[in-house]
């Protein structure tokens, strides 16, 4: 569970990213998507390395979430050992709004991925949001974050997204042996507090500033 979830936190990371790409212009921005489709080219045809890393990425998801069920069990049973994320209650701060929530944060972000796939990679003429324009997948952007009901859902989505990294980042490294003292646990909350800051800026920066005209 702590490997898995660092690892889609470097990828939310990179993701935030490429999303920044869109503040330099269209140009840039659908020039970094058809990067995306090209890596590795000629030696894998297509964007055959971007479904590959859709692949990892679900493989990831799933084991995320299976291993959040499993352990979920094992506390409830009261059980010790190796396999227990949650190491001693003096050493996490279980106490906060964002612990006590990870299950439904989860879920959130789990529904959200589902949407957020629909509409900007599998289904996107469903949303009227067709990549095809004069300003190809840009376009797609602008016209999703032109809508305000969509930007409230992406914004409770991220706050969601925020919550649940903020404390899964300080409770994958406790899992993994790094808070061993006082004054590294408190390294460790900063920086898990830094990381869903940033992630939260750098994923609402853009969509607020294209619904209210700044890029457009």
């Amino acid at each position: 569970m702590a490997v898995t979830g660092l690892f889609l936190i470097i990828f939310l990371l990179f993701h935030m990213f490429g999303n920044l790409k869109i503040i330099g212009g269209a140009d840039q921005f659908n020039h970094y998507a058809a990067f995306l489709r090209e890596i590795l080219n000629p030696i894998l045809p297509g964007d055959t390395f971007l479904w590959l890393f859709r692949l990892v990425l679900v493989l990831a998801v799933v084991l995320h979430i299976w291993s959040a069920v499993r352990v979920t069990k094992q506390n409830h049973r009261g059980s010790g050992g190796a396999g227990r994320y949650s190491i001693k209650k003096s050493l996490s701060p279980n106490n906060t709004y964002a612990a006590r929530t990870m299950i439904w944060s989860g879920i959130i972000v789990v529904l959200f991925v589902i949407m957020h796939l629909l509409q900007f990679t599998i289904a996107p003429d469903f949303f009227n949001n067709p990549h095809s324009g004069p300003d190809g997948r840009a376009g797609m952007v602008y016209t999703a974050f032109g809508n305000w009901i969509f930007l409230i859902v992406y914004l409770i989505a991220i706050a969601a997204v925020c919550a649940h990294v903020s404390h899964g980042f300080w409770s994958a490294f406790a899992t993994l042996g790094v808070n061993v003292s006082g004054v590294a646990r408190k390294i460790i909350r900063v920086c898990s507090w830094l990381v869903g800051f940033v992630i939260f800026v750098g994923f609402m920066l853009p969509p607020f500033l294209i619904f209210f005209g700044v890029l457009n």
